[in-house]
């Protein structure tokens, strides 16, 4: 059985989870499955956005503990979470049930957040001797306010769906059969951008987050400079002039 199923429709790619007998924990191969996926979303000009879910009752819980503990987990951080961090197309997580330690910092490291009305968020490294190691200790407290981040890291404390769209964890809160539909209506939205545009504007705020703002404004200033050059900027004008929908080259 795939530890990950991996599908592709219409420029979305959906990355799913696929231990449910375990809650989706992840080990070595799991992990580096994930990445390849993401891999392929970068390296592909024909998907435009991710989705990554998990089967059963379970979005993630986290990293196998029971795999840890063998020698082939040395290293097992490696891949994944540095491929997210420069991915430059979207992604967006569909979240169900549990939504733990390196689950949860793949959820944080989406960037569009959906979950179902049972869902709940915690970081329990905490409580086995560890810190998270995936960068939730640095990207939760840049997603919600630093005294509940904090809060959840030092206890490793667990919230509700009510309370994680309260402090903006997640964008959506929907009945369970509504969760991948609405991801999917997000991700449609999304291609209907132009795509260098999209991978442009992720790219400007998220490296803008960790600079000064007047350095950040002029590197808005150079993308859009690049943007207007582009074939896709005047295609865009003029299909907004023609009222038609725009046909879209990446170019």
């Amino acid at each position: 059985m795939d530890k990950v199923i991996v599908e592709k429709s219409g420029g979305i790619v959906h990355v799913r989870i696929n231990r449910p007998d375990v809650m989706n924990a992840c080990d070595g191969e799991t992990y580096n499955a994930i990445a390849d996926a993401w891999d392929d979303l970068e390296n592909d000009p024909d998907l435009r956005v991710g989705i990554v879910s998990g089967e059963g009752r379970a979005f993630c819980v986290g990293t196998d503990i029971k795999w840890v503990k063998s020698p082939d987990a040395e290293g097992f951080v490696d891949r994944l979470y540095p491929r997210m961090l420069t991915l430059t197309k979207p992604v967006i997580a569909a979240i169900q049930g549990h939504c733990n330690g390196g689950g949860l910092e793949q959820v944080l490291a989406a960037d569009i957040r959906v979950c179902t009305e049972d869902a709940h968020f915690g970081s329990g490294e905490v409580r086995l001797g560890w810190i998270p190691g995936g960068y939730g200790t640095q990207r939760l407290p840049r997603v919600i306010p630093l005294g509940p981040a904090l809060e959840m890291l030092y206890t490793g404390g667990r919230i509700n769906a009510s309370d994680a769209y309260r402090l903006g964890l997640v964008n959506h809160v929907v009945p369970a059969d509504q969760l991948m539909s609405k991801c999917e209506q997000i991700a449609t939205e999304i291609i209907k951008s132009a795509p260098l545009a999209v991978q442009k504007m992720k790219e400007v705020v998220m490296q803008g987050l960790d600079m000064p703002l007047t350095q950040a404004v002029r590197l808005e200033k150079e993308y859009f400079d690049w943007l207007m050059r582009t074939e896709d900027s005047k295609e865009g004008a003029l299909a907004f002039a023609e009222k038609r929908a725009p046909k879209w080259k990446a170019k």
